[in-house]
């Protein structure tokens, strides 16, 4: 039989298939999510996501250094506020002796080289649950903004390098952008969710730091899953506002979307793999259903090759270890 062109060829040995791969993951793809709390000596297991910790500060910097050790140059920080710090202003966000302020300092002081990103939404410092200020059952948007200006100020006066706003507010690029410069944090970095969806797929993340929606949804400000232009859009209006990288969430869900994104501006383009994602390969791997190590791999690959050049993912620390096997 004559065949002009024979495309297992290229798919022969290991050794071809290495050669002509489009697309390799390293540890410098990977951001690494960590859950803070209260406390010391504290490592709560997060029952959604196993394997997974809330960590008070010194375990923290304990996973942080060895994060640190296998490659892993970045990690994107959340705490779980106390109850009575929570109110209708998130004013517990800007407390320069909070729980996040002192996370971000005892990071710079124990892995200065670490790049600390930090999430900003009210979410955990809200009473009702929401990433932004409550006024009859609605979340307003520019009393809001002012709350998330306050708060990314804060975490780059604590040494943040990068601020992560997270909650989907209209214009919070630019303010936060212009108060930076104000203030004179002129090499604090912005990687905004641009395209946050409401997806199904955030429930293990609240669960980890208490932070579900005490009513209603978060559907009047996280996008709808049926679009795709308005992803584009939104993305390019935070570049246009001063974003540095930009990010997709969820991630698997929506490859097409980081596909979109990447092919049409020219800043990095960052994907969260969530906690929902991160649950559906762990429980499934623990019903025998699929090979657990093959499918961190494949799916942070898929990402990857989808465009995203950074992935926060909960399985960062796993992958690495298995990239270096």
């Amino acid at each position: 039989m004559y065949l002009q062109r024979r495309n297992r060829i290229l798919r022969a040995t290991p050794a071809i298939r290495s050669l002509v791969a489009e697309s390799a993951l390293s540890p410098n793809d990977f951001i690494a999510p960590l859950f803070i709390d209260e406390g010391n000596n504290v490592a709560y297991e997060i029952p959604s996501m196993p394997n997974y910790y809330r960590y008070s500060i010194d375990l923290t910097i304990k996973e942080v250094k060895l994060l640190w050790n296998l490659g892993i140059k970045s990690v994107l920080l959340f705490v779980k506020a106390k109850d009575e710090t929570k109110d209708n202003t998130g004013k517990e966000a800007w407390n320069p002796d909070g729980l996040m302020q002192r996370t971000i300092k005892a990071i710079k002081d124990a892995v200065p080289e670490m790049l600390v990103m930090t999430d900003v939404a009210l979410d955990p410092y809200s009473i009702y649950g929401h990433d932004g200020i409550v006024k009859d059952g609605e979340i307003v948007n520019d009393e809001t903004v002012e709350a998330l200006v306050k708060m990314s100020v804060s975490h780059a006066q604590a040494g943040a390098d990068f601020v992560a706003p997270s909650d989907m507010m209209d214009g919070r690029i630019g303010a936060i952008r212009e108060a930076l410069e104000h203030e004179g944090f002129t090499k604090t970095g912005i990687m905004s969710y641009s395209a946050k969806y409401a997806s199904c797929f955030y429930g293990p993340f609240r669960d980890a730091l208490d932070s579900a929606p005490g009513f209603g949804d978060k559907k009047t400000y996280q996008m709808d899953y049926a679009n795709r232009k308005e992803a584009i859009r939104e993305t390019l209006m935070d570049i246009a506002e001063g974003a540095d990288i930009v990010m997709i969430k969820p991630a698997m869900a929506y490859l097409d979307i980081i596909r979109e994104i990447k092919n049409t501006v020219d800043v990095p383009v960052s994907a969260y793999h969530v906690s929902g994602e991160y649950a559906m390969i762990k429980a499934a791997a623990k019903m025998g259903w699929l090979n657990e190590d093959k499918a961190i791999l494949e799916s942070l690959g898929s990402i990857k090759r989808a465009g995203a050049d950074l992935i926060a993912t909960y399985f960062a620390k796993d992958a690495v270890k298995l990239l270096n096997k």
